[in-house]
Order: structure tokens, then C-alpha cells, then sequence
């Protein structure tokens, strides 16, 4: 700079302060357009032969690192290593000049790691077997936090030349403010650590929580949010927090252990319930579900009644068939041998209590495919093979009188009438 100010001077063109003005001018424009230059060059030939090797290479991890500008942001460095080094020439500014290079990069620093932290969690969930049942995610951000501050307070006290241990003394008396500023990054870090540490979820799991309107799949856990992608596509975010203080459903174990429940009932007339006669067990031997059932009853209720010499020719003595007994039994062997159901899992078909519609028999089985469309179609097309056999066995399906049967009922009485 001095010998920008003495060739000024020397010229006479302009005055003793003109030239000081001046000379610190082109200074500063010759180091500008040194550090663009720099930078330039860096981004288009240094940075563009490294992304070229990296791309070539065989190594995959690497290419992360060019997703995520890694490299991008190292060359942001470069200005304030020139700056740092060019501080003599500023003369007595020297130190200030030296402080503000030192300021952007400690800026700069803060973009370097926040597209390093990107990176390992991108290398994190492409090749950890485990990154959806432990995602890291709200990890990284408590790291980019904590290092933003820490970077803050180095900041801070390299302007105003102190040192950061004297300002992190000085903290002390803040900590409450701090503590509601940051409130739900604890929260979720918190509640993060102990998502992680009890599996409670994951990404991919579907889960229902109706406090928050949420029935879908997790699609990212964050440090202070949970987003959930409902079935009808829209997004519900709940806190992380609120995943320990409240109560949800996971549906993991559903998926895991590869069924998916059915539980519905199908409600019987008790007026067609009747016993059957022989000529109906003959009719019903002829059912391949039913003929080694009957066979076996057939033979435990004759030996049931010599045994206590009851004479069968009177239904109200000891034991004999009966429609829905027989309609029960076939439900249960037409459910073991459905090619649809999950064999292992618990199946059952019971009576419930009798109510106003009728006797409930309800169908306790499990798909063996846990995909929605089909676990719907599986459980239609078993009660509708239901729905339509239970007149084989004489049992009316009850429903509660419809305007069409009212009409009937009408019509026949005035034709009677007439």
C-alpha cells in the first residue's frame, strides 16, 4: 500500500489524503480480484478435476461427498487464506484485516461441517444395515447446533479480542433464557435418544395417533419433528417429544410377524337355529369340509347317549347336531385350509354373546399377506363364501328390516285383505 501512496505522491495528482484514500482503494480492489481469481480457478479446474476423479473411481462413498458440495465449500477457505496472509500490507490494520479473515472462515467453517454432517448421514442411511430402525438424524442436528454455537461464541470473542472462555463464564447467568430459546431441541433430543435406545419407531412404520391426526407411514425423524405421510397423502407432523409423553400405535409387529388380523362377526337369525335331521347330516356328509367332522360327532354322540341310555328319537334328551354347531365347524376347516391365511397364527371362530341382531359369530384369523389390498380382498372373498353358504345349512344372515321387506309385508297383507 506504501508504494501505491508514494507513486500518488509522487505524481502530485492528488493531495497527501486523496493518496492514502487511494492507495487503500486499489488495494483492496488488486486483493479482491486476487481472491476471485483464486476462488475461480479452484472451482473450475482444481474442483473440477477432483469431481471428475470421483466420479470415475470405483469407490461410491465418495460421491456423497460431490452431492452434498462438500468439496464446494472447502474452496471458501481460499479467500480468507489470501486475505490472512496479505494483513502486512494494510500496515497498521493489520490485526483488524487478520480478525475479519479469521471471522469468514470461522463462517465459512459452519458450512463446511453442515455439508459434512449431511454427508455421513447420507452414507449412514444408504449402508447401515440399521439406519431405519436407528436413524441418526436428530443427532446430526444436535451436532450442527452445538458446533453453531460454539463457532458463535469463537466468533464473537475473536471481534472483540477476548477470549471464549471469558464469554462462555458469562453464560452462566443466560442458561434459563437458552433453556426456553432451545426448549424443543432438548425436548426432541431427549426424546430421540430414547426412541433410538427402545426402538419404539422407525422410518417405514406405520403408525396411528389420533391425538395429532396421524395414520400413516413415518417418513422422517428429525431432531424436533416426526412426519408421518397419512393414506389419503397428506403430511402430519408431530413433535418427537410427543412420541414419549403420548401414547401410539406401531404397527411393526403386524409386519414382522407376517399377518394381519381379521376380526368380524357374522350375526345369525336365532330363530333358524335348529338340530339337524338325518336327512340334512346325510346332505351335509357330502360337503368335504364336513364329512370327517360329522363322522367323528356322529360316533362321540352315539357312544354319549348308550353310555347314559338316552333314547335320541327326543331332541330335548342328551346330545345331537345342530345347524349353526355344524356351520362353526365348517367355517373352522374351511379357514385351515385357506391358501390365504397365516397357518401359524391363531385362528377361531366363536359365538359371542346373543344381542338384539342376533347371535354373533365371530371369525379371529390372520392374512398371510400383510399388504392392505390384498388383506381387503382375502376377508371379502371369506365372507362372502360365508355369507353365501349359510343357507346350506338353514341359518338366515339377520339384518334389520329394510323399506323394500316393509313394502312386501304391506302388499300381502291387503292381498290377503282381498
Amino acid at each position: 500500500m506504501e508504494y501505491f501512496y508514494t507513486l500518488l505522491v509522487s505524481s502530485k495528482l492528488v493531495n497527501d489524503v486523496w493518496a492514502g484514500y487511494l492507495s487503500f482503494g486499489i488495494v483492496v480492489l488488486l486483493l479482491t480480484a486476487s481472491c476471485v481469481i483464486a476462488y475461480i480457478i479452484a472451482k473450475k479446474v482444481v474442483l473440477g478435476l477432483g469431481k471428475y476423479y470421483i466420479k470415475n473411481n470405483k469407490l461410491k462413498w465418495d460421491d456423497t461427498l460431490v452431492e452434498r458440495k462438500v468439496l464446494d465449500r472447502l474452496i471458501l477457505y481460499i479467500p480468507a487464506i489470501i486475505v490472512f496472509n496479505a494483513a502486512p500490507i494494510f500496515g497498521e490494520g493489520e490485526f483488524l484485516v487478520q480478525r475479519l479473515a479469521v471471522t469468514y472462515a470461522l463462517v465459512a467453517t459452519i458450512f463446511v461441517v453442515d455439508a459434512v454432517l449431511n454427508a455421513i448421514n447420507d452414507l449412514y442411511n444408504t449402508y447401515a444395515k440399521n439406519s431405519k430402525a436407528k436413524p441418526i438424524k436428530g443427532f446430526i442436528q444436535v451436532l450442527k447446533i452445538v458446533f453453531g454455537i460454539i463457532i458463535f461464541i469463537v466468533l464473537i470473542a475473536n471481534l472483540i479480542g477476548q477470549s471464549p472462555v471469558i464469554i462462555l463464564s458469562s453464560l452462566g447467568a443466560l442458561t434459563a433464557i437458552y433453556s426456553l430459546i432451545f426448549k424443543d431441541a432438548i425436548l426432541g433430543f431427549v426424546a430421540g435418544i430414547q426412541l433410538s435406545a427402545n426402538d419404539m419407531v422407525r422410518i417405514g412404520d406405520w403408525i396411528e395417533m389420533g391425538k395429532y391426526g396421524a395414520d400413516g407411514y413415518v417418513t422422517d425423524i428429525t431432531l424436533t419433528t416426526v412426519k408421518v405421510q397419512n393414506w389419503d397423502k397428506t403430511i402430519t407432523t408431530i413433535p418427537t417429544y410427543a412420541l414419549i409423553s403420548d401414547s401410539f400405535k406401531n404397527w411393526r409387529g403386524m409386519f414382522e410377524t407376517g399377518g394381519r388380523r381379521i376380526k368380524r362377526s357374522v350375526f345369525i337369525d336365532m330363530t333358524s337355529i335348529r338340530f339337524l335331521t338325518k336327512e340334512d347330516i346325510e346332505r351335509l356328509k357330502k360337503i368335504h369340509y364336513l364329512k370327517d367332522y360329522i363322522e367323528a360327532k356322529e360316533k362321540e354322540i352315539e357312544e354319549y347317549n348308550k353310555k347314559h341310555n338316552i333314547n335320541p328319537e327326543i331332541k330335548v334328551n342328551g346330545r345331537h347336531l345342530t345347524n349353526i354347531g355344524t356351520f362353526r365347524a365348517y367355517i373352522t376347516n374351511y379357514l385351515k385350509n385357506h391358501p390365504q391365511l397365516n397357518p401359524t397364527l391363531l385362528q377361531i371362530v366363536r359365538q359371542l354373546d346373543p344381542g338384539p341382531n342376533g347371535l354373533p359369530l365371530e371369525i379371529y384369523c390372520f392374512t398371510a399377506d400383510t399388504r392392505w389390498v390384498v388383506y381387503e380382498g382375502v376377508q371379502s372373498d371369506i365372507f362372502d363364501h360365508i355369507l353365501a353358504v349359510a343357507s346350506e345349512f338353514d341359518l338366515r344372515i339377520f339384518q334389520n328390516p329394510s323399506g323394500n321387506d316393509l313394502r312386501e309385508l304391506a302388499g300381502g297383507a291387503v292381498f290377503r285383505e282381498r
